[in-house]
């Protein structure tokens, strides 16, 4: 079973401020009902209390000269018919009481004959009507139970401070009652209204709050089982807590990606110096052999017989193992000693040297040199590491292509980039492209790329590739030191 603990952010956050938008109108249209009610009702008692004490006081001179026609009068007023409105919270009927409680006189004589005790079928004032008569308070008094279906307000009626009778006025809940109703009614409409109105408010809101915790969940989500690139992880950056929580975690996943390639080009340095020392000895071992086989061919040309089918199959072997020996020496990159300094010449003789293949493959050549003098590195090493790139770069353009050269230097540093169009290095070759015997393209034999690693290397440098759906670039940079 799902808990709700257990749903995404995305669901709790717009839920929790729609709960928290209901109850609070909730508890606003309570609050509201409760004080209308209560205001009703303190206002019903004020204007009670006002009319009240005001035909109190009109009957004392008719109770004191006993003139019932005048107290009736006076009693009947507030129930004459009016040009306004009736209203609603009118009470029913006045009685007055003399001192035994007995009825003086009322609006409605027909219900509550005179000097007879009043029929008032109510508990609550049952115990004021009881024989022998019960003093009456000598202060207006309300009496109102949730079992009475009226509200009552026993009234004073005093001469020089003396209580000659009771005013008891009865208004009945009922219409109280339907008031109420229409208050709460209203009340439930308008917290309808705020609840469709905010309700969307709250779900826009809440999806917002949530969207940069989701953003940074689907973030770490896709931490393993590799590190994706920081250009691709995309979060909300603000000066907030969810914001500084997201710059760093930015930070810390450059940081990761800088390592993990730290340790992939440890891990593939260590596995090409592997290769090579391994080649290197194959190559030792093969050259001792290889160089008898050829002195014994030179040998044989010179003094051995001139038949022209031996020596057509001697030429064979001898062009093979010279084939082998150039392969082997492929193999065998050493330091070399520094001819002479690298000089914005040396370009000019490679792009010399490969014109005619560029031109053979119809391909467009761009070539931009930033030097003006010579550089204190080696001339040969670096004419081999050039000419090596573009020949990759030849053999990997389609005709009609273009390749493209940089040579450009700092204070400390060459640069050199090639660049060429043409069908991309698939990812998962790229950490082998070094290696000897690993060619991407239908000509060579795959150690172009092993010899510029290799003298790189030896000269202190750094190589890179970068390759994209319509363009591969290598990159070399060459201390000057």
């Amino acid at each position: 079973m799902l808990h709700f603990k257990d749903l995404s952010l995305g669901y709790k956050i717009p839920l929790r401020v729609v709960a928290l938008v209901m109850v609070t109108a909730s508890v606003l249209a309570s609050v509201l009902v409760y004080r209308s009610v209560n205001d009703l009702r303190d206002n019903l008692i004020a204007n009670a209390t006002r009319m009240g004490r005001v035909v109190a006081d009109t009957l004392v001179e008719p109770m004191l000269h006993d003139d019932v026609w005048r107290a009736f009068e006076v009693v009947n007023i507030p129930f004459r018919p009016s040009p306004k409105p009736a209203n609603d919270q009118n009470a029913e009927y006045m009685v007055v009481l003399d001192t035994a409680n007995l009825v003086f006189v009322s609006n409605q004589p027909e219900r509550f004959p005179m000097m007879r005790p009043p029929a008032i079928a109510d508990p609550i004032l049952a115990k004021f009507f009881q024989k022998p008569a019960q003093p009456w308070p000598n202060e207006l008094t309300v009496v109102d139970t949730p079992s009475s279906q009226a509200l009552f307000l026993l009234i004073p009626i005093e001469s020089d401070g003396v209580r000659i009778g009771t005013l008891v006025m009865n208004y009945p809940k009922p219409p109280f009652a339907a008031r109420l109703r229409s208050l709460a009614r209203d009340a439930v409409l308008i917290t309808l209204f705020v609840l469709a109105t905010l309700l969307p408010l709250g779900i826009y809101w809440g999806r917002r709050m949530a969207a940069p915790l989701l953003q940074l969940s689907d973030a770490m989500g896709k931490v393993a089982p590799h590190l994706p690139d920081p250009e691709d992880i995309q979060l909300e950056e603000s000066k907030d807590e969810i914001g500084r929580l997201a710059k760093s975690f930015k930070r810390m996943l450059t940081e990761l990606k800088e390592k993990e390639q730290l340790q992939q080009q440890v891990i593939t340095s260590d596995r090409l110096a592997a290769l090579g020392r391994l080649a290197a000895g194959v190559a030792h071992e093969i050259n001792n052999p290889l160089g008898g086989m050829l002195n014994a061919i030179s040998t044989f040309k010179r003094h051995g017989e001139k038949d022209p089918l031996t020596l057509k199959t001697v030429s064979i072997l001898e062009r093979g193992l010279l084939q082998i020996k150039e392969t082997v020496a492929a193999l065998l990159v050493e330091a070399k000693v520094q001819t002479r300094p690298f000089d914005p010449d040396d370009v000019t003789d490679i792009c010399t040297l490969l014109q005619a293949e560029i031109e053979q493959k119809h391909i467009a050549f761009t070539c931009e040199v930033s030097l003006i003098e010579a550089l204190p590195i080696s001339a040969t090493l670096v004419r081999q590491v050039i000419i090596n790139l573009l020949l990759n770069a030849i053999h990997a353009t389609q005709p009609q292509g273009h390749i493209y050269l940089h040579i450009c230097r700092d204070s400390t540093h060459l640069f050199i980039e090639v660049r060429n169009e043409g069908s991309p290095i698939p990812p998962e070759k790229v950490p082998y492209l070094f290696e000897p015997f690993t060619s991407f393209s239908e000509n060579g034999n795959g150690l172009g790329l092993w010899v510029i690693y290799q003298v790189v290397q030896q000269l202190g440098g750094l190589i890179t590739v970068q390759s994209e759906p319509t363009l591969t670039q290598f990159r070399v940079q060459l201390p000057l030191a």
